[in-house]
């Protein structure tokens, strides 16, 4: 067996441990597989006396982990911080810079920066691997970049935040709203103490940004996405969802359009016999949809020690084994610079819940504001009569534009008879 690869990992978090821990457990296994064994040669993390569970006495510890990632003893950095600026950024342009292939499971970095460092990787003959940084185990980066690369595709969507998968799922299961769920899911370690990256969409933006580069040879555009989080869905519109044969999910979904790009995360109406649609709990998917292969869906956790660090280490294994592909599946310098489509252009169906006051009148003046701006009606719902009380409406639409919608809703919110703003969730024929 030839040479160990020298590994340096920054960073000592859950992933962190779970990398090493993988590691070694497994290392027999690996080294047969790729032909070369993985020798950790150093560790870089901010509390050297942490008790990790590891055994790290005959590992060389840097408390500086720019000096590990230009350490001439390191042929790998694996880089576990976080974060997309400061020292997971520099971090990662040092190894670079030296000629060391990196490994990172920084989704945000690989978000914000991936156009650049996948230039600097090229250039110093290195490779920037990501797999980490999407779905979790879901192996989403080697299908787009190996699986299905003989493919063109059409779009690419998922469930790509397990946190919001989870509270969507348990608010329909026992019918209880936003809030509390959100709070036995801080309780149960599914959300962090801060919940906004995963409940406001911008973790899941982050990795949709990096799977359209990687579909369509785009440059990685993060500030293009949409984002839409979750926090207004309420249990009374997942109960209508279900009356009317769909599922909420937190979607992120992204296609090309006449020369552009559209990408857009935001709650979505799933019917309920789209393979999406049952996807629960925690897990994440992530679908595809190629002009010979039809449509492909990958299905499991999308994060946590375990899943994370199977895909870190899948990426060492390429390198071990000498697979040299471009980071975002063409060279840098032929990703694409493609405009990003606004979400008022946006065509697509629409669910829309109002509260109005039951009288005489009130849905001619509803329909009224849809006909002004041309919008066909597919279903309407009212549950009971009060007459001068309070009564949900909800209706659903054929195709429109959402700028037509927008302004609809705008005078729907107007009449003296609405006592709250419209509520609207896109509807997506998948």
């Amino acid at each position: 067996m030839t040479q160990a690869i020298r590994v340096g990992v920054a960073g000592l978090g859950n992933v962190g441990v779970g990398v090493l821990s993988l590691l070694e457990a497994n290392s027999e296994l690996i080294a047969q597989r790729c032909g070369r064994p993985f020798l950790v040669s150093a560790v870089s993390a901010r509390d050297r006396r942490k008790d990790r569970g590891l055994d790290l006495s005959a590992v060389r510890w840097f408390e500086d982990a720019l000096a590990l990632a230009a350490d001439p003893e390191v042929d790998v950095v694996l880089e576990l911080i976080g974060g997309s600026e400061g020292v997971a950024k520099q971090l990662v342009e040092t190894a670079l810079a030296n000629g060391k292939h990196v490994v990172t499971a920084n989704k945000a970095l690989v978000a914000h920066h991936g156009t650049d460092l996948a230039r600097r990787a090229e250039a110093a003959g290195a490779l920037l691997a990501y797999e980490a940084a999407v779905a979790g185990g879901i192996p989403a980066i080697k299908a787009l970049r190996e699986g299905l690369a003989a493919n063109r595709i059409s779009r690419i969507y998922g469930i790509l935040n397990g946190t919001c998968n989870y509270i969507l799922s348990t608010m329909r299961d026992s019918g209880r709203e936003f809030g509390e769920v959100l709070a036995e899911a801080q309780k149960l370690g599914y959300a962090e103490a801060d919940p906004s990256f995963d409940v406001d969409g911008v973790d899941a933006a982050h990795k949709l940004a990096i799977l359209t580069a990687l579909a369509f040879g785009n440059e990685v555009d993060f500030a293009g996405v949409h984002v839409e989080g979750i926090r207004q869905v309420s249990a009374l519109d997942i109960a209508y969802a279900d009356e009317l044969g769909y599922r909420i999910k937190l979607l992120g979904l992204s296609r090309t359009i006449n020369g552009g790009i559209e990408q857009r995360v935001h709650p979505c109406m799933v019917p309920l016999d789209a393979p999406i649609a049952s996807v629960e709990g925690v897990f994440n998917a992530v679908v595809a949809d190629g002009d010979f292969v039809d449509t492909v869906m990958m299905e499991g956790r999308g994060a946590g020690a375990g899943p994370t660090a199977s895909a870190v280490v899948a990426d060492l294994i390429d390198i071990a084994r000498g697979i040299r592909l471009p980071t975002f599946a063409v060279p840098a310098a032929n990703l694409k610079s493609l405009a990003s489509l606004q979400m008022n252009h946006h065509k697509g169906s629409y669910y829309i819940r109002l509260m109005v006051v039951d009288r005489p009148g009130v849905i001619a003046d509803i329909a009224a504001a849809l006909r002004d701006e041309e919008i066909s009606v597919e279903a309407m719902l009212q549950r009971g009569r009060a007459p001068g009380e309070a009564v949900h409406v909800v209706i659903t639409t054929h195709e429109t534009e959402e700028a037509r919608m927008i302004r609809a809703l705008a005078q729907i919110g107007k009449l003296d008879a609405a006592l709250e703003p419209p509520r609207m969730i896109r509807v997506e024929a998948l």
